[in-house]
């Protein structure tokens, strides 16, 4: 094997964590994090660190926090740390040229989809949200432009029907973390070669908006279910009941309904049935806002006679 290199991380999110973990805990540990600046967060809108600068100051590696990566100061910041490799897992801003450049062994890439499907920052609600029956993890070579660069190696995975965004997100920085330790030393020694995408089968997977967690309850019953699934944790399925504010956080499509309008609650018992633009959604989990999370049979002790009320408005 050769000489083990000058690593430099980046990486921001609960995602980032696995693959920093098992960076820390091999011949690659790395000499610095780059990572996301403090953010505010919770009621009290205090200043939190991104979970990589946690992990990672629990052993001691220093941790660069630019606000723009493109920014003279931070390219001559991470300049002279010398990297010989450089691995991103969920950074959050793109690598310019001039970093990208750096090291003499590349920048590698853990991407949470099978490229060139899903590139983009939300790869993972849009497989779901689009239904598709697999996904995986890619190893890829980072170039200027967002996810497109050559491939080293990827692992799929099938989707479980139930499976929500958080869920899935866990399985693959697992295994992202994983395939990245047997790539390494394989790129390392020259043992595997970059594979060019086919980009005539790209898709695109946009930054996620927190206004899109909204239902629209014109849609079927099987999208809105995959619309749950795709949004929870973040930035949740969200609709009203009443004045309330609800999130939705389990559902299901089952049976037809003809008759009722879209949004109407047209059964209530072990779970809300809720007729849809096609079909029915039994809501199966739920929660007020600023209340804990509820299965349908414990929402329903203190919410009774909702047969005939309706979720959401005109708009979804």
């Amino acid at each position: 094997m050769s000489e083990s290199p000058r690593v430099l991380f980046y990486g921001s999110p609960d995602f980032a964590v696995p693959t920093l973990q098992a960076l820390i805990d091999s011949p690659y540990r790395p000499i610095a994090v780059v990572t996301q600046p403090d953010a505010r967060a919770g009621r009290g809108r205090s200043l939190r660190p991104p979970p990589v600068k946690e992990l990672a100051a629990a052993y001691g590696i220093p941790a660069l926090q630019p606000e723009r990566l493109r920014d003279r100061a931070a390219i001559a910041q991470i300049a002279s740390l010398r990297p010989t490799l450089q691995i991103v897992a969920a950074y959050g801003q793109i690598i310019p040229l001039e970093i990208l450049g750096l090291p003499a062994q590349g920048t590698l890439n853990v991407h949470a989809s099978l490229l060139p499907r899903w590139r983009g920052a939300s790869p993972i609600s849009a497989a779901i949200l689009h239904g598709d029956d697999e996904t995986g993890v890619t190893i890829m070579l980072v170039d200027e432009t967002e996810d497109t660069g050559d491939i080293l190696r990827q692992r799929a995975t099938r989707i479980d029907p139930v499976e929500h965004a958080g869920q899935l997100s866990d399985r693959l920085a697992d295994m992202g973390a994983g395939l990245l330790m047997q790539t390494i030393p394989d790129w390392l020694d020259g043992r595997i070669g970059p594979q060019p995408q086919d980009g005539s089968l790209a898709t695109r997977a946009r930054r996620v908006r927190k206004q899109q967690g909204r239902i629209d309850w014109t849609g079927s019953a099987e999208e809105i279910a995959r619309h749950v699934r795709a949004y929870t944790p973040w930035p949740a399925a969200a609709t009203t009941l009443g004045a309330a504010s609800i999130r939705i956080t389990q559902a299901s499509s089952v049976g037809k309904d003809v008759r009722s309008e879209p949004g109407e609650i047209v059964e209530a018992d072990d779970t809300i049935r809720v007729a849809t633009g096609d079909g029915v959604l039994a809501i199966e989990r739920l929660q007020r806002a600023g209340k804990r999370e509820l299965s349908a049979e414990e929402f329903l002790r203190g919410a009774r006679d909702l047969v005939g009320q309706r979720f959401g408005d005109s708009n979804g």
